[in-house]
Order: structure tokens, then sequence, then C-alpha cells
């Protein structure tokens, strides 16, 4: 497969560019969540346990520099933000769907009870 750069950086497959765009621990739950309707950065806060403000922030930022997420403020006080999926983001929901579907495939595979009991 042929390598390729984009922004300065050197890809060696597409998925390693695809993964670029929707990898790591938070950037799909976040596109998950965004799948219904615009949400406010609280509300997502609210929606996806254990990510910090600062992570919340930093991974919003990198979404919507990959134009995955639009982000639209709105001129009122106090400030109101709301964050969108993009075009580019909706196509990412039936991907992530598939590496959720096969995440529980595995986690049932693995004889592991989920979601665990309390």
């Amino acid at each position: 497969m042929p390598e390729f750069f984009h922004d300065k950086r050197l890809y060696y497959t597409p998925i390693e560019f695809a993964l670029s765009h929707i990898g790591g621990t938070w950037k799909m739950p976040i596109l998950w969540r965004l799948q219904e309707k615009p949400l406010r950065f609280s509300e997502l806060k609210k929606d996806i346990p254990h990510i910090t403000d600062k992570m919340l922030t930093s991974q919003l930022r990198e979404l919507e520099a990959k134009e995955m997420i639009h982000r639209e403020v709105f001129p009122v006080i106090p400030p109101k933000v709301e964050y969108s999926l993009t075009k580019k983001g909706e196509k990412a929901i039936p991907v992530i769907e598939t590496i959720m579907k096969f995440g529980y495939d595995l986690i049932k595979d693995e004889g592991i009870v989920f979601p665990p009991k309390e």
C-alpha cells in the first residue's frame, strides 16, 4: 500500500488516516452522542462518564479541526455553544456502530458480564 503525506504527517494506510479522525478513547463516544441532535458542552460532559473538561475541550477542538463536527456560537448572554455533526461526521456513524458491535461480540466471547452487575 502506498504511503502518503497529509498536514505534514506520513500515513501508511487509509486505516491509519481514518483513525486519526475518529480514534482514541473519546472521539467516537462524542460523535456517537451527536448523531441525534446538537449538544452543548455541559450535555456532552454529563453524558460521557469519566471525561475531564480539559480532555473534552481538546477532543472537540480536534474533531472540529478535522471537520467532523461543527461548533456554533450563539450571540447571547451567557454565551451558548452547540456542537453538531457535519456530513463528514455523519459518515463515521456506521463505522462506529460496526466497531461497537464488534466490541460487544468480543466482550461476549470473553464471557464478560456487560453491563456489569452492581
